[in-house]
């Protein structure tokens, strides 16, 4: 199948479509045998032999993955201080698998596992806001003004936080706390739990289910499963519209 070159060459782990775009410009990819310059010029990436700086790439297989992380794991392939990491979920995959995005070493909950960059970028760029769902266990019990102020959006150290979609599940009397759920579509570090600082009433658990219309449902704790078709599709939703 025809696709523009730069594709291709995210696809493949090459560069990022913006950093292929470059290197296509500069004369760098030839595409058999031939110099490509010009940004909308395509190639099937089954058939065509495709070269960066003189080297053959490789197109692989993209695969898709859904992994229930525990909370205490790490969100890379390795950690230089012995925790425990995604390498030790996903060693026996048979395919090389980078997160989507990260976890925080203490939240939990779903996290997309792909060899997809093009597609991992579209979907981390804040500017595709897929919207992605926590489940929020808060110490103390927080008043509806409170959380009004996170349906608005809340001043933080890097800027001000695009209004949320915030839904009080229950309160706890006995053991003081909160339980609701808040949507958000940017993707700063430890965003959610710096939010909840901000209105005073600090997350005790974070759990993320849900990604764009997928669901950690049904998955068990440390478990990771191959996306549906079905599934792929919709999350590819955002790449169609960037196209």
């Amino acid at each position: 199948m025809l696709e523009r070159l730069q594709k291709i060459l995210a696809q493949a782990g090459v560069a990022s479509r913006r950093d292929a775009e470059k290197f296509i410009i500069a004369g760098r990819v030839k595409v058999n045998g031939h110099v490509i310059r010009e940004l909308g010029a395509k190639a099937d990436g089954d058939y065509d032999k495709i070269y960066v700086d003189g080297d053959l790439i490789s197109v692989e297989k993209k695969v898709y993955y859904m992994f229930n992380k525990p909370r205490g794991v790490v969100t890379t392939l390795y950690d230089p201080e012995g925790r425990k990491c995604l390498s030790d979920f996903v060693k026996n995959l048979p395919e090389r698998v980078f997160p989507v995005g990260r976890l925080d070493y203490n939240t939990e909950g779903l996290l997309l596992l792909t060899n997809d960059g093009n597609l991992t970028q579209i979907l981390t760029h804040p500017s595709h806001e897929v919207s992605k769902m926590y489940l929020v266990k808060s110490v103390g019990i927080i008043p509806d003004s409170k959380l009004d102020k996170l349906r608005m959006g809340v001043e933080l150290e890097d800027g001000m936080t695009a209004p949320a979609i915030v839904n009080l599940r229950s309160y706890d009397y006995e053991k003081n706390v909160t339980y609701f759920d808040i949507t958000i579509h940017e993707g700063r570090n430890r965003q959610v739990r710096r939010m909840c600082d901000v209105i005073g009433f600090p997350v005790r658990d974070l759990k993320r289910i849900k990604i764009g219309s997928l669901s950690l449902f049904g998955l068990g704790k440390g478990k990771i499963r191959e996306l549906e078709d079905a599934e792929i599709k919709s999350i590819r939703q955002s790449e169609i519209k960037k196209e």
